[in-house]
């Protein structure tokens, strides 16, 4: 369990940066992309806040599930904490692929979750980062996917970006 998330049993930040690791030194041998998205959920904090944590904890169970259909076998989602999820998604052949998979996890978790007979409309922006030409190793690859994140969120949220080097320029 040193490597699971608790809550959502899917791989913890630890385990996803091992098997990031060892995807980009793949990537690196074979001449191949690689994709880091990151995603979090719009205004979760308002659920934790005003229907308590038990109900933000069964959404964050029942998005982890959902999101868990959008990857493939050898793809990996994590839960780093919160209502931050990460997915690495190797042989990423072009960033249209990267952008058929952020559109997916929209899609997916754009229907409403009913936890406790009530409905829930929640949305998501993800930050998207290529790796070579976004980052060669993890730390890059993480940094400026979230900065792509935070570009998503900043143009109003339920969307996607991939990750310009402008942006740091933006957020300096």
């Amino acid at each position: 369990m040193a490597y699971y998330d608790s809550l959502t049993g899917l791989p913890n930040r630890t385990l996803f940066n091992d098997r990031l690791s060892a995807a980009l030194g793949h990537a690196h041998r074979n001449n191949e992309r690689l994709a880091v998205l990151f995603i979090d959920l719009d205004n979760f904090k308002i659920i934790n806040d005003t229907l308590g944590h038990a109900v933000g904890d069964e959404l964050l169970q029942a998005v982890a599930e959902r999101l868990k259909k959008c990857v493939r076998i050898e793809d990996t989602i994590a839960r780093l904490g919160g209502d931050e999820f990460v997915i690495m998604s190797s042989r990423v052949d072009n960033p249209e692929h990267a952008a058929a998979l952020a559109k997916r996890l929209l899609e997916t978790i754009r229907p409403p979750f009913n936890l406790e007979e009530r409905d829930f409309h929640i949305t998501t922006s993800i930050g998207i980062a290529l790796y070579p030409n976004d980052g060669e190793d993890n730390q890059a690859l993480l940094k400026n996917a979230d900065t792509a994140l935070y570009s998503a969120k900043g143009l109003g949220r339920n969307n996607y970006q991939f990750y310009e080097s402008t942006m740091n320029i933006m957020a300096s």
